[in-house]
């Protein structure tokens, strides 16, 4: 296989961390989304902004285990940097059709993106959601998680809703 220039492959096409000893550190912050459609016998738990089961607060568990994703993003992504996390904000709404949308908002000051701790920590968030459910229900369904914004670094995004 040849190097095409792919940012995680050194000059002898073997995997390897980018090194950012260069870089210019910068003001990081990403915002990402998961989506989870709770049926009916999920849905009938939820009361005063949380869904109660036998296993406890499913909404206020989620936003521990996304936050402890964040901080632990780079144990589970292989290339990505260690990242001191300044600010992890997690925010979960029901919205009609029993929508459950969770936010992470992630920010640090360093060299590199912070975008993948934000996408880490919804989906940790939608996952300990179906774990606190499936008693419930197994047709929980976890479905777009997304980038919704990133800014620092060499480019900014936000999603055009």
């Amino acid at each position: 296989m040849e190097n095409q220039n792919f940012s995680h492959v050194d000059s002898n096409n073997q995997p390897t961390m980018v090194d950012i000893g260069d870089k210019k550190s910068t003001q990081r912050y990403a915002k990402a989304q998961s989506t989870v459609i709770a049926p009916h016998e999920v849905m009938k738990h939820f009361k005063d902004g949380e869904i109660s089961t036998k296993k406890g607060p499913v909404f206020q568990t989620a936003i521990i285990a996304g936050t402890m994703a964040v901080k632990r993003t780079h144990e589970f992504i292989p290339f990505c940097h260690p990242l001191p996390i300044e600010s992890c904000k997690i925010k979960i709404r029901v919205h009609e059709n029993n929508k459950i949308i969770i936010e992470c908002e992630t920010s640090t000051h360093h060299k590199t993106g912070i975008e993948m701790e934000a996408l880490c920590g919804a989906s940790i968030a939608a996952l300990t959601i179906y774990d606190m459910c499936k008693a419930l229900s197994h047709k929980i369904r976890i479905e777009n998680t997304e980038l919704i914004e990133k800014t620092g670094g060499k480019s900014d995004y936000k999603k055009i809703i």
